[in-house]
């Protein structure tokens, strides 16, 4: 077990029925950038059952946090969505991602864009103060099927502004949209609809994508990454990665088990 820590669980959260958050205790160790994942599980029968999650809390936070979806039959989260304050969680040794602000060409706006529980990595790093250092203005669209997978909402709505190290750059800088494509709701329809018609930039007040000035990190379902790749190369967007910088990063560690 080398390889991992065993951290223990502090709180968990229920979304929905399909939805749910865990926080654990974090070894000071463990460093990680804001943006990155590594392998989260449990022991089974003196084994690791891990997959990658990504870090949903900020790097200099003193917990750990976790989103995930609930699978009944799935090896991992049929476990996994049972646990329970106190119990015990494998967190690897060796964080990594390519989503970083390293990654990016400078640009003046940064799009986050993610469904579902592709939404953890910005939550790390939305918290972060490089983050608004680097862009004038940071737009994060969470796209899911109905209004109640919308998961910390409040923090984005509310509870961001008043951040005691991202709070004022937030009310000046950071924009959330989110959006659902099975219910009655404003904005509707999936993200990349809602860019290429025009809506999200009308509604934020932002000039339509353009590679020169615009930067986009993708985290999602391998449908969202693989239309959004296809769609902001055929812009002009050239992928970057921890071999070098672009104009724009995806994650395909993309927990649905």
């Amino acid at each position: 077990m080398s390889a991992f820590r065993t951290e223990t669980v502090l709180d968990v959260r229920h979304w929905t029925d399909t939805l749910f958050s865990f926080r654990t205790t974090r070894d000071p160790a463990f460093r990680f950038e804001n943006g990155q994942f590594a392998m989260i599980g449990l022991e089974i029968d003196g084994k690791p059952l891990v997959r990658a999650y990504s870090m949903a809390s900020a790097n200099y936070e003193e917990d750990l946090e976790f989103f995930s979806i609930k699978v009944p039959d799935g090896p991992l989260t049929s476990r996994l969505q049972h646990l329970a304050v106190g119990d015990k969680v494998l967190v690897g040794n060796k964080p990594t991602g390519t989503l970083l602000t390293e990654n990016l060409l400078p640009g003046k706006v940064l799009y986050m864009l993610s469904t579902g529980t592709g939404l953890a990595p910005f939550l790390s790093l939305i918290k972060d103060p490089t983050v608004y250092e680097k862009f004038d203005r940071v737009v994060l669209a969470h796209g899911c099927r109905y209004a109640s997978e919308l998961a910390y909402g409040d923090l984005l709505r509310q509870d961001l502004k008043e951040h005691p190290l991202v709070g004022e750059q937030v009310q000046e800088q950071f924009s959330y949209y989110p959006t659902v494509t099975r219910e009655d709701h404003d904005p509707r329809g999936r993200i990349s609809d809602l860019m290429r018609q025009g809506k999200l930039f009308k509604d934020l007040r932002l000039s339509p994508l353009h590679p020169d000035s615009d930067r986009l990190m993708l985290c999602g379902s391998p449908a969202m990454l693989d239309e959004m790749t296809d769609w902001v190369e055929g812009l002009g967007f050239a992928m970057g990665n921890n071999s070098g910088p672009g104009s724009y990063v995806i994650e395909k560690a993309f927990v649905e088990r």
